[in-house]
């Protein structure tokens, strides 16, 4: 049987890891792109950090999943609308 307690800040805290991760991520892949290999570095340890966070609640729980998805969705949308603006 599963178990539905979610804590709120934990669910809180997984779809800001997230967004954040998927935005480091979108930043990583711009910068290799870009072959900026400093930049593109420091992105790859960033998202690998933020990652951690999310993977180890939702490995405790899986319905933490569904917000981890929800915020990869919103770093990816919020990070690609940026890039696409900057001049």
């Amino acid at each position: 049987m599963m178990n539905f307690d979610l804590d709120p800040l934990v669910a809180g805290g997984v779809v800001l890891a997230t967004a954040t991760t998927d935005a480091a991520y979108v930043f990583f892949n711009a910068a290799v792109v870009a072959r900026k290999r400093i930049r593109a570095a420091n992105w790859s340890g960033i998202w690998y950090l933020l990652s951690a966070f999310a993977v180890i609640s939702y490995t405790e729980h899986a319905a933490y999943v569904i917000f981890a998805a929800f915020g990869s969705w919103i770093g990816a949308f919020l990070s690609v609308t940026w890039l696409t603006r900057r001049p």
